[in-house]
């Protein structure tokens, strides 16, 4: 990396690195160097054990009211590949990638590669400046993400939260409705829609019963405005008191 590379970085990234061979190992993918140990996946390593104990601090400290079920969902949620390769997106950590030529001329990157950047970068950032720093980097951007995964902590009982949705804001009551089902008796799938008062909301196939139910719930919550649906795959339930039902 050039003194101006990494001068945007350090910008980027928000942290003067004294060391910056940190910095420059955390960008370099494997496809580029003639030995993996070169790469940046051993900080990948490191970072995301650091991201895992700052989101279950975090957790601890802010939410004391949870138990450990229900940290550990919105743990998994927060520190997923998925989850990470979002933000890593939005920063645009791609661009400071180093990448060897079978990768750099792919038109997208798996987001597996997406997502190591970010842990690595949370690697070098503690030790480089110890682990305020990596608190500093990652509460940055996850902060509101954790927020929004506790806020969907209802996500596998969203046939609770639609049937409150449902009498509190239209005083009706959420049927469950069978339209089919196929497959051999070992291995049925059922497909399963809401219907409150004379409206009828997407259907969803699902492997039983309760699964179907339970996505033909969130289905109806979306469409009314009472959930939504974020970019790291969870789903925001929305404060039901603050809305006006959609037609």
């Amino acid at each position: 990396m050039t003194p101006e590379d990494i001068e945007r970085a350090e910008e980027l990234l928000g942290h003067e690195f004294s060391d910056r061979d940190l910095l420059q190992r955390a960008v370099t993918h494997a496809s580029v160097v003639d030995s993996r140990l070169e790469s940046n996946e051993r900080l990948e390593f490191l970072g995301d054990a650091v991201l895992g104990i700052v989101v279950c601090e975090y957790l601890f400290e802010q939410f004391e009211d949870l138990l450990e079920g229900e940290m550990t969902k919105i743990k998994s949620t927060v520190v997923s590949g998925q989850c990470c390769a979002v933000v890593a997106a939005e920063m645009g950590l791609e661009e400071l990638l180093r990448l060897g030529k079978g990768m750099s001329n792919r038109p997208t990157l798996p987001l597996s590669v997406v997502a190591a950047v970010y842990e690595a970068i949370i690697g070098a950032i503690y030790l480089d400046g110890g682990l305020d720093a990596a608190r500093e980097f990652i509460l940055r951007h996850m902060e509101d993400r954790i927020h929004d995964a506790s806020r969907s902590g209802h996500q596998d009982n969203f046939k609770s939260v639609l049937q409150q949705a449902a009498q509190q804001v239209l005083a009706q009551t959420p049927q469950y409705v069978i339209l089919d089902e196929k497959g051999p008796d070992h291995a049925k799938c059922f497909e399963v829609c809401v219907d409150i008062g004379a409206r009828r909301f997407n259907s969803c196939w699902e492997p039983s019963k309760k699964q179907a139910e339970q996505k033909a719930a969130l289905e109806a919550l979306v469409e009314l405005g009472f959930a939504e649906r974020l970019e790291n795959g969870g789903v925001r339930l929305l404060d039901i008191d603050s809305i006006a039902p959609s037609d």
